[in-house]
């Protein structure tokens, strides 16, 4: 099977990048499963809607090419793991914006009568947000659950992908930075063995 990791960070050496990579190597040690390592921010993908992203939407247009090659990358996935910065309590600006324009309606999501049909059912989604704040600050204001319903449930759901895992990674954690690397390269290399969460 196929996983694509997706991360959308300037920088290279960033603890994101690092939990991602850490990912692809637990992908790799599988010894039987491969995987595509994708910087949003590297690739310099452009997360705004344009006005030919609003065409394709209203009337139906050709994708732009850079969209087009987003959504083959996922058509040839079985899981899409994404880490990524909190920020705002969401993704990154660029991060969004690749949801926004990918994401689109015929592909991901269509409409029958007054029904949304999901139409990513077959692509396993994986989340690992790294947060900065403490943990009794996500809890305090319903933060991280706020996300989960926003992220987990509003996109994926909306899309009938399932979330097979949703983790907040904080640098309050036990272990901090060491745990983290550990539980993403795990995560990698049992991708495939987890069942839906939510």
């Amino acid at each position: 099977m196929h996983a694509l990791i997706v991360s959308a960070h300037p920088d290279s050496q960033s603890h994101t990048q690092a939990i991602a990579s850490q990912v692809a190597h637990g992908v790799a040690a599988s010894g039987i499963h491969t995987f595509e390592q994708v910087n949003l921010a590297a690739e310099q993908f452009d997360p705004r809607f344009s006005q030919a992203d609003y065409e394709q939407f209203k009337h139906g247009s050709p994708l732009p090419a850079d969209v087009l090659a987003e959504q083959q990358r996922l058509n040839r996935a079985n899981a899409l793991v994404l880490v990524y910065p909190v920020y705002w309590w969401s993704f990154p600006a660029q991060l969004k914006g690749w949801i926004d324009r990918v994401f689109t309606h015929g592909w991901a999501y269509e409409e029958a009568g007054d029904k949304v049909i999901g139409k990513l059912g077959h692509l396993q989604v994986h989340l690992l947000a790294l947060g900065a704040a403490t943990p009794r600050t996500y809890l305090r204001r319903g933060y991280f659950s706020s996300m989960r319903t926003q992220i987990d449930l509003g996109i994926f759901g909306y899309c009938g992908a399932p979330v097979i895992t949703s983790e907040l990674l904080l640098p309050a954690d036990e272990n901090y930075p060491d745990a983290h690397y550990t539980l993403a390269y795990n995560l990698g290399r049992q991708l495939f063995e987890q069942k839906e969460k939510i």
